[in-house]
Formats: structure tokens, sequence, C-alpha cells
């Protein structure tokens, strides 16, 4: 890998305006001969992958040279502080000495994080593709830790121009001629999964080809069993850290990038939920171009949000932009439950007319109903300066585990959201990063949060940052709180709790359905335990009975969360029956 390539920033695909002189580099492209070189990228090697054992012994070796360099660094960080030489200390420093001549030359002196990013990077793809997804997780890793990942490669050896010609005919199944009047010969990027480059169709539309690179589902496959073995080992070792529940998400949220149809379909209902909304745009995917390893969509051209050419606009165009940027995440995350899970400022497009592109959508997060509802419920305290309950909010959305400490947690994030209430401006506290410090808090107090939960995070900062570029000193409460208030009053508009409650219609009607049956048989079982033909103290059984029953399974239906009427009213009759018979 080049340092020049390692230091750009990646390009997502339908990304980036084209450079200044797109259309005479076009021209010449198209006289460009098949091998033309590819600036700024390392040419990768295709080979077929190793198998599993091998692999395995690969993993392991780096596994335990990042073990013997943890004991190294840990060493060398307290003598640095001067930490007394004691019995502990002095067998630690014993087993660096033996094993620090077996550590690769460049590591040798460098802190655990820098050993654990360039070991990430000697595994190849898939252990970067990890390293990217933990540098999310300020929530379980040390600060330290999540900092150095983000300097992990993102730009990854390129396939050859003719290869990545070759995996398109393979993908789609016709003669590139038929599809395609131009490729771009030099990538636009390439990133562990797949590799991007610009083309016209036949038709004459300006197109972004994503293409996944040769032998990675393969890889993917073989690594993800790996590292589900090495997550169980390290759940028992350190497990504090959560290793067992980062590698689920990472083996699964990875798995769904592989398949390029997903992205498309991603596409179509981003842009679905934003019909209303026609300055807020996504690709428009080419179906008759894609497949399963090869995505067609439109190029959006345009700067990014933190270019020059974006700052140079005017006052309103700006101001118009950061709106539209909080209206559709607020709308993403808090009302539909779906959002871009991969925001940065090279996944946003500036469109002519202040309008504002999403791209490179293969990355989604998902909040079911009730999560996000409590994370509606907290982002709305927040930005309406109710720090109590903004704390309980998100404790409710916290997985407490053994030891873990929900009232400390509480106290603290109340202080913390205290402290942000004489601060709104982004300049001395940023709201995104007032929640990642509280959710970074919760793992001191053994409160772990949803992966959702940091990737909503992510989405925060991301505009933020990109709001403070367009708009320094934006005052992010005041800029989100109309837009979380109308949300926030959706949801309790009386059409949408109507649809609310359709939605358990069928098992209404299937309790109802029921309902004369288990009375029935009900009644029989009373008139079978009432037949005594005195009067006893056990006269009360019947209606005691009946009231049991019904209450019972109110409570049942209350607890499944079964229609509302159908436990309201099982309720109602049980404390009837039970008045009644206690009258009688």
């Amino acid at each position: 890998m080049t340092r020049r390539a390692a230091d750009q920033p990646a390009p997502a695909a339908g990304t980036a305006v084209p450079p200044r002189g797109a259309p005479r580099a076009r021209r010449h492209a198209r006289h460009a001969p098949a091998s033309a070189a590819t600036p700024a990228f390392e040419v990768m090697v295709e080979r077929a992958p190793p198998g599993l054992v091998r692999r395995f012994l690969t993993t392991q070796r780096h596994a335990a040279g990042l073990f013997a360099g943890a004991l190294v660094a840990h060493v060398a960080a307290a003598r640095a502080r001067g930490e007394r030489m004691g019995p502990r200390l002095a067998l630690q420093a014993a087993l660096a000495a033996l094993v620090r001549p077996m550590l690769r030359r460049e590591l040798r002196d460098a802190p655990f994080p820098v050993q654990l990013r360039r070991r990430l990077e000697l595994l190849g793809p898939t252990y970067i593709k990890l390293g990217q997804i933990l540098s999310l997780r300020e929530d379980i890793l040390p600060r330290s830790v999540t900092s150095e990942l983000r300097h992990l490669l993102n730009q990854l050896p390129v396939v050859p121009y003719p290869r990545f010609r070759e995996l398109v005919v393979e993908g789609l199944g016709r003669p590139i001629e038929l599809m395609f009047s131009w490729i771009d010969p030099v990538p636009l990027g390439s990133a562990s999964i797949a590799q991007i480059h610009r083309a016209t169709t036949v038709e004459g539309d300006d197109v972004v080809l994503k293409v996944v690179k040769p032998g990675v589902r393969e890889t993917l496959r073989r690594d993800a069993r790996l590292l589900r073995w090495l997550g169980a080992l390290l759940q028992a070792v350190i497990p504090h850290y959560q290793p067992r529940r980062i590698i689920t998400e990472f083996v699964t949220y990875t798995a769904r990038e592989v398949d390029l149809r997903r992205e498309a379909s991603n596409a179509e209902t981003f842009r679905s939920n934003f019909r209303d909304m026609p300055d807020v745009v996504f690709p428009v995917i080419h179906e008759r171009y894609s497949a399963e390893s090869v995505l067609c969509m439109e190029f959006l051209a345009g700067p990014r949000p933190d270019a020059p050419e974006a700052r140079a606009l005017p006052l309103p165009d700006r101001e118009r932009l950061v709106e539209l940027g909080a209206s559709s995440i607020i709308r993403m995350v808090y009302r539909d439950g779906f959002f871009h899970a991969d925001l940065h400022p090279g996944n946003l497009v500036v469109l002519p007319g202040a309008r504002v592109g999403f791209i490179d959508l293969g990355m989604v997060g998902h909040l079911d109903g009730e999560l996000r509802r409590l994370l509606l419920f907290y982002y709305y305290s927040l930005v309406t300066g109710d720090a109590e309950s903004a704390s309980r909010y998100l404790a409710a959305v916290a997985q407490p585990v053994r030891g873990s400490d929900p009232a400390g947690f509480r106290r603290e994030v109340t202080e913390i959201s205290s402290r942000w209430r004489t601060a709104a401006s982004f300049d001395s506290f940023s709201l995104a990063q007032l929640i990642l410090e509280s959710v970074t808090v919760g793992g001191r107090y053994r409160m772990y949060f949803p992966v959702e939960m940091v990737l909503m995070v992510k989405a925060l900062i991301t505009f933020e940052g990109v709001g403070n570029v367009l708009l320094p000193g934006i005052d992010v409460a005041n800029v989100s709180r109309k837009h979380i208030r109308r949300i926030f009053l959706e949801q309790f508009s009386p059409m949408r709790i109507v649809r609310e409650e359709l939605r358990g219609a069928p098992d209404l009607i299937d309790a109802l359905a029921k309902m004369p049956l288990l009375i029935t048989e009900g009644v029989r079982v009373l008139e079978r335990s009432t037949r005594a033909p005195a009067p006893s103290p056990f006269a009360g059984i019947p209606s005691a009975v009946l009231a049991g029953f019904c209450v019972v399974g109110g409570a049942l239906l209350l607890a499944l969360h079964g229609p509302w009427p159908a436990w309201t009213l099982l309720l109602l009759v049980g404390l009837v029956v039970a008045v009644r018979g206690g009258r009688g």
C-alpha cells in the first residue's frame, strides 16, 4: 500500500465530484490501453484464499504477537510512569524481555493501539473491516484504541482494470459493449469488499459501477468461522469488552454488505421514505445492470459538504443544507428507524439548488419500534433540557449485565446532560459528543448498548461536524428542536395510533373468536364444581375461579403485548366478577 493512497480519504460509490477537468480526462480514458496504470493505488495480486488451517495458523501467530506486544507495551508504560518494581512487575518485565526479540521490529516499541492497528492491516481486508467497526465502539473499548483504529488503511489494493471488466461480465452475464459505452480505467475508490469506477451506459446515463472483489465471499466465510471461535475464547478472558457480541455484530453487518442487492434495496427504501422530500436525493439504481456482485447506480455530481466549493456557497444555501441534513437524519433515525449507518462527509454530496445527496448505502441501521421510541424520547429530552428524563430513557435502552449499576449510570448521565444545558453550541459542547460520552460511561457501569445506538451516534456526529463547517458555531439544539418536536407529535397523532392498533387487529379477532369457547369451558368447569345441594363455605369459588381466569388471561395478554382491547376486557370482567362474587 503506498503512503499516498493511504493518506487520501476514501471516496464511496457514487461519491465525489469528478476532478477538475473531468471531461478531458474522460476523453483520454476512452483511448487508454486496457492495462492503464492506476495512480495512487497498489494493484491487487489475485490468489486463491488460503485454506482454513493455514489461515488459522496465521491468525494465531498475529494474536500471539499481539498479546506479547501488549505485555511489552504495558511494561514500557509502567516504567515511563515510574512505577515501583515489585514482584509482579518484575515478572512481567522478565517475560517482556524474553518475548521482545520475537516481535516484528517495526512494532517492538509501539504502543498497544498501534500494534493492534498494524496487525489488523497485516491480516488483510476482513480484519481491516473489523477494525473499522471496532473504531465505532467507544462505549466498550478504550478511546486510545478507537482513535488509533480510525487510521486504518482506507484505500486497499485495486483489481486490475482488465480483471474488473471480466468481473462485470461474469456478474451480469452480458458483454460489456451491450451495457456500457465507457468505463473509467482508474477507480474512484477501493475498499475491503468492493471497487468502484465511473461509467456511462449505452443509454448515455452517467453511473457508478461497484463490483465485489474476487475471493471476498470465500475469505469472509472462512474468517467469520475463525472470528467466532476467537470471540468465544476472548469472552472467557476479557468479558468486560464483550468480544463475542462485537464479532457477531461485525459478521452480521459484513455478510449483508457482500450482497450488493441489499444495497440496491436500501436505496429504494430510502427513496420511498423520502418521496415527499425531493431535495433529499438518493441514487437511482439501474436494475438491468445490477446483480449480486455488481451494482450500477446513478452518479451524483457535486462536492462534499466539507469541500471549499460547499463552504463558499451563499449563506442562505448553507443554512438550507444544514436544515435538510438535520431533518433527514432525525427523520431516518427517529421516524423511520432505517438510517444510513456509514455516514461521513465522503458519503454526502452537495447538489445544485442547495440539495443534499446520500450515497454508499450498503450499511444501514434498523431500530425496532420500542427502541426507536426510547431513543426518540431520549433525544427529545436532551434538546428540551430535561436531563433526568434523558438519563432514565438512556438507561432503559442499555442492557445491564452481572455487576451493573443502573442507578449510578443514571446519576452520571444526568450530570453530563446538565453540564451540556449551559453549553449547547458546537464550539463548547457537541450534542452528539454528549450522547457518545453518555454511552461510553455505560461501560464503567456494565451497561451495554446495541450497535445501532453507536451507529446512530456516528450519524449525529457527522451531521454536527458538517453543520459546523457550513455554519461555524451552529446551535445544535436549536436546529434539532423543531424537527424532533414534529416527529414527537407525529407519534401521538390519532391516525398513527389507529394504524398501530390496526396492526394488532388479527390478534384481536383471533382472541375474540376464541373467547366464547374459553368462557363456555370455564362455565362448565364452574357448573361441575357447584353441584353441592347446600351452601358451603366454598360457595364463592365459581365467581373467584372465573374472576381469576379473566385476570390471569388478561395479564398474560398484556405481558405478551397482545391487543389492548382484549386484555382490557378480560381485566374488567375479572374485576366486576370478583366484586359481585364478594358481595354474594
